[in-house]
């Protein structure tokens, strides 16, 4: 027989790795079920996708039956809580982030395994090309808004559970991987056999049009129907005072610490208006909201941003935050921690390793830009 069949590859480990994780979780739900799919799949991953997915409260687990609480901290959720059962809320926890980040890292790494595998040469080029894509994960998760305004309003959605679930947070992330996979895979074939001359601006105008189909779906839905608005004017303000902030930071740090932009360019410049997206969006729809002339109210789903609020609410005196409000701080920290890392991609880091330096920075972009894309297009189009 061949030996070389028998070559462990790192391609090769990261599917054994992954098929291994899938039974041991799948055994372990199944073996004890109450300890590690009730308790812990299903409440910290599953069952908040399964509420959000049906525009609830909370989902209850009773017995071997799920049930769905009211919108927002509705009674018989606390009291579902207060009687023992477990109750999964929309949004993330502590436990939910901790554990989608090591999915994160890990499939972070199977691309740049696939991505070694295919023999590209990943750098700037690719990472400006897969930014669109970016702005369409968050764009799709409004969509997915927009079917549940659509519900509330009594009209037929257009995407109904379980289709819903694959445009809700984070199991988008992995629609928009696939996505993206796909036609970054598609864009190589046609580059080499000719058909277009870039692989590269192949996958960038994939990722543009379909944003812009997708944009301009909710621009239709905004005039034409009256559950979804269309406030241009939040557009302007997020993107232009995140611009501002952004482009101030890289331009002081040039002035006064290039070293931290050496490595990364104008690359760093994206990362920090990615997280100035998410931030500001975060300030303006929470504390801001009837300023903007919001028709409805937000508030934070991840446990740092309300944490941070928090914490300013215990600290500041009531009247600052009265008029400023106790979102702000998350957004000095958005900035600070995006610098952070811009700072650790220096020039010798990339050199060393560009492909997965590059990956890891579409990462970083996409932790930043897709919910914050999606918290600024939703306040855009009141829902």
């Amino acid at each position: 027989m061949d030996d070389q069949a028998f070559t462990l590859t790192p391609g090769r480990a990261w599917l054994a790795m992954f098929g291994a994780a899938i039974v041991a979780i799948g055994g372990a739900s199944i073996a004890f079920t109450r300890q590690v799919w009730d308790e812990f799949i299903w409440q910290y991953f599953w069952g908040p996708v399964y509420a959000d997915a049906h525009n609830a409260g909370c989902a209850i687990k009773d017995g071997g039956q799920t049930l769905l609480g009211g919108s927002g901290f509705a009674e018989n959720c606390g009291i579902a809580m207060e009687q023992g059962h477990i109750v999964a809320e929309p949004g993330y926890t502590l436990v939910s982030e901790a554990g989608y980040m090591v999915i994160g890292l890990f499939f972070l790494i199977g691309v740049y395994l696939l991505l070694k595998n295919l023999d590209v040469s990943f750098g700037r080029e690719y990472f400006y090309a897969l930014f669109p894509f970016m702005l369409f994960g968050g764009a799709l998760r409004v969509v997915e808004d927009a079917t549940d305004a659509a519900v509330e309003a009594g009209v037929e959605p257009v995407a109904s559970y379980p289709l819903n679930t694959l445009f809700i947070s984070p199991i988008i992330y992995f629609t928009v991987f696939g996505i993206a996979i796909g036609a970054l895979v598609g864009s190589l074939r046609l580059a080499d056999r000719g058909i277009v001359s870039s692989a590269e601006r192949a996958l960038g105008i994939i990722g543009s049009v379909a944003f812009g189909v997708t944009f301009g779906y909710l621009v239709v839905l905004g005039v034409t129907v009256e559950h979804v608005d269309f406030l241009p004017h939040v557009l302007l303000i997020i993107v232009g005072g995140a611009t501002a902030m952004a482009y101030g930071v890289y331009a002081l740090t040039e002035r006064f610490a290039p070293y931290i932009n050496s490595g990364t360019g104008y690359v760093g410049l994206i990362v920090l208006w990615a997280h100035a997206i998410d931030g500001v969006a975060n300030v303006l729809i929470t504390d801001w909201a009837d300023t903007l002339a919001l028709p409805v109210s937000y508030y934070p789903k991840h446990p740092a941003n309300e944490i941070i609020m928090n914490v300013t609410e215990a600290v500041l005196p009531a009247g600052i935050f009265e008029a400023i409000g106790s979102a702000w701080p998350f957004l000095l920290v958005k900035l600070g921690v995006a610098l952070g890392i811009v700072w650790l991609f220096d020039e010798a880091f990339i050199e060393e390793n560009p492909r997965y330096s590059y990956v890891l920075l579409v990462g970083v972009v996409a932790v930043g830009l897709g919910p914050g894309s999606r918290d600024m297009l939703r306040a855009a189009f009141g829902i």
